[in-house]
């Protein structure tokens, strides 16, 4: 995994929260990761990472994520078997 995406993941998982996550970030490491991205309805998204499935929210007003956006990325991560500590498996 590239440094620049390692730091991005640290800061996912880092807390407090950033008020600072673009959603472009977000689909940059998705797609490091190797997950599929797909719009979904709305400002949903469907992704696929590593046999699980769910759902992101992109920014509506915004590029940059909410706090629980965040949390929600965090949890879908987890769930793939990804962690600030992990790199991703990668």
């Amino acid at each position: 995994m590239s440094h620049k995406h390692e730091q991005f993941l640290q800061a996912v998982f880092h807390d407090p929260i950033s008020g600072n996550i673009h959603w472009r970030e977000v689909e940059s490491l998705l797609n490091h990761l190797g997950a599929k991205v797909e719009p979904a309805h709305g400002a949903r998204f469907k992704v696929t990472l590593n046999g699980m499935e769910g759902f992101l929210h992109h920014p509506h007003h915004s590029s940059v994520m909410t706090r629980d956006h965040i949390k929600a990325l965090r949890e879908f991560l987890t769930r793939a078997g990804v962690s600030a500590s992990s790199g991703g498996g990668q």
